[in-house]
């Protein structure tokens, strides 16, 4: 174990449009090589999509499709003797929420729609 002090978490400053820091750790992690203007810009355009296409806010959508692609549980390797065991444990939940933004747009990325702001639109409304 380290010796060194506990690291502070800093907070996110709240995203601009929605008042939301959970909106702005998401901007952070759907931006790539520091494109934080294209980021917004793509997730801005899905959240327009979204409020066309279902007539509910965007914003909305995002943070119930978040809490439905939540972990609850993950499972860690465990040794025990000579064996190792997959032991579930259950998630903190700042990593769950990381792990649930991660997925949603790593399955966003992968998906065959014409934009990105398509793709994420449509995984969320899913």
């Amino acid at each position: 174990m380290s010796r060194r002090k506990k690291a502070v978490r800093r907070p996110v400053p709240a995203d601009p449009r929605y008042d939301s820091q959970t909106v702005s750790k998401f901007l952070n992690n759907l931006m790539e090589r520091g494109k934080k203007s294209l980021a917004e810009r793509v997730f801005y355009q899905a959240m327009d999509l979204i409020e066309q296409r279902t007539g509910q806010p965007g914003v909305n959508v995002f943070k119930q499709a978040l809490s439905n692609v939540k972990p609850a549980l993950e499972v860690k390797s465990r040794r025990v003797g000579g064996a190792t065991y997959q032991v579930p444990v259950e998630v903190r939940p700042e990593r769950r929420t990381a792990l649930g933004m991660r997925w949603l747009i790593s399955f966003s990325r992968a998906r065959r729609e014409k934009n990105m702001a398509e793709r994420l639109a449509a995984e969320l409304i899913l």
